[in-house]
Parts: C-alpha cells; structure tokens; sequence
C-alpha cells in the first residue's frame, strides 16, 4: 500500500507537518509513504527575495510530484500554506492540472486529507481546508480529517493548530514559530488515521 504525501512549502512549515504525517502513515504498518513537491511557480530570484531560498534549498531533496502518481496510490495526503484562508497558488495550479484523472475517474474512492499552515491562530487554516475539500470531493475522493480521538486539538493549554478538519500549525506573522509538539503529534495521527482506513477501503 502507498500514502502520497503532495505538498507546498515556502519557509518550511508544511514540511515539517507533511514529514510528522509521513511518520504517522509508516506507523500504521506495512505502508509506504512517499513524499512529494508540488512544482514551484515563483522564480529563484523572487523566493531569495522573500527570504525563502534556504527554506527550499532544504527540500531540495524531494522529488516534484507527476499528476500520473496521484492514481498510482491508495490515499493522498496534501499539505499547503494557507493564501487569503484558500490554499496557495502553487498547490492550485497542480490541482488545475488533473482533468485527466477526473475524467478517468482515476481518483474516485481513494482517501484524500488536508494539513495546512497559517501566519495567525485565525489566519484562515481551517477555511482552507474545508475549501481544499471541494478539489477531493469532485474527484470522488473519501475525506478523511483529524478526529476529536486526537486529544491534542481540545487542548487549552497554549495557542496551537489543528482541528477535526485536518491537522495545522501557525508559524507567526513572520514565520519564525515552526510547528510546536502538539502540532506535529497531530500530523501523525493523521497521518496513521488515513493510511489505517486507506487500507481498511483497499481490503474491502
């Protein structure tokens, strides 16, 4: 069984959140997690600008993910910076691009799920998630979230991520707080959550 793991991560926040799912999904057992970039659409020359480039350079190792290799896994895990409380552009553009599946029905009935990132505690993480569902829902995916079981996302003990839409971390008005344990505890539930009913879907 394979868990895709699609992301967008300018400064590295969603990366870290993708990589504690990818944990989560091993943890099930007997399932591969592939990690995959979504293709960048901004120029080296405007991420340095940002303050991006290192952020990039560290996940250089990872490959840029084919749309052919969404129909080629049993579950699809997709992580993305909040825009305005919608996904980025990037992650929009790859979607834009998997009119061939949909008319193949290709993704039809395997599990899809959303992580997300945010600047603020209400910069909009859940609303782009929620709208990051419509994308799944018109190609027949099953959506799966974070369940309440995850304790983690009732805790009142400090600010943080994560709702039962999906697991998020808040990485500040300028980007200096990486995700905190509980945010990450949660990408892994999630992470374990979607491959254990990817493979409850695929034994039926």
């Amino acid at each position: 069984m394979k868990v895709l793991i699609v992301y967008y991560s300018m400064y590295g926040h969603v990366f870290k959140m993708v990589e504690a799912a990818a944990e989560g999904v091993r943890a099930a057992g007997n399932v591969d997690a592939v990690l995959r970039r979504v293709p960048e659409t901004l120029p080296m020359d405007v991420l340095g600008k940002m303050g991006a480039a290192e952020a990039q350079q560290s996940q250089a190792h990872v490959p840029v993910c084919m749309v052919e290799e969404l129909a080629e896994a049993d579950a699809i895990i997709f992580g993305t910076p909040t825009r305005f409380g919608n996904m980025c552009g990037q992650m929009r553009q790859f979607l834009d691009g998997t009119g061939q599946l949909w008319a193949k029905n290709a993704l039809v009935g395997k599990v899809g799920s959303v992580i997300a990132s945010s600047n603020t505690q209400h910069g909009g993480q859940e609303s782009t998630i929620l709208s990051f569902h419509i994308t799944l829902l018109h190609q027949g995916m099953v959506v799966v979230g974070l369940p309440y079981a995850f304790k983690g996302q009732m805790t009142m003990d400090g600010i943080t991520g994560c709702s039962p839409y999906g697991a998020s971390t808040i990485a500040g008005g300028d980007g200096s707080r990486m995700p905190s344990e509980n945010e990450l505890a949660g990408a892994r539930y999630q992470g374990e959550h979607v491959a254990r009913i990817a493979k409850k879907l695929t034994a039926g």
